[in-house]
């Protein structure tokens, strides 16, 4: 929990981050990437996959970028396209919880009937 009013928050993360300079560059790249999510940007993507790459110390950051390498294609449409799967991920979660749920309790016909119902926003 942090410590002391909100004002005084921003000094005290500038503080932290005049301490650490590996924190410090690591909020920057953090910073940037959200910038390429909520702008679309990603054509981008490259250049900044190239300056976590210069910035030797920071192990975690290397390891997201490798990740991202491994579908790069995937990853720059996702940065840069307005159309997202995420209402469907969304249904397909909550089907897996009733029927994790009703493991073993019910069948299928009851397990239809809750999936229907919480599609229409009851249950």
């Amino acid at each position: 929990m942090p410590t002391g009013s909100p004002a005084t928050r921003p000094k005290q993360l500038k503080a932290i981050l005049a301490h650490c300079p590996a924190l410090d560059r690591t909020a920057h790249h953090v910073r940037a990437f959200a910038e390429l999510m909520n702008d679309r940007q990603g054509k981008h993507l490259d250049q900044w996959i190239t300056q976590i790459q210069a910035d030797d110390d920071l192990p975690a950051l290397h390891t997201f970028v490798t990740g991202l390498g491994q579908d790069l294609d995937a990853v720059v449409a996702g940065l840069s396209l307005r159309y997202s799967s995420g209402a469907v991920e969304d249904q397909n979660n909550k089907i897996k919880m009733l029927k994790r749920q009703m493991f073993g309790r019910a069948n299928f016909d009851l397990l239809r009937k809750r999936v229907l119902l919480t599609a229409r926003g009851r249950s």
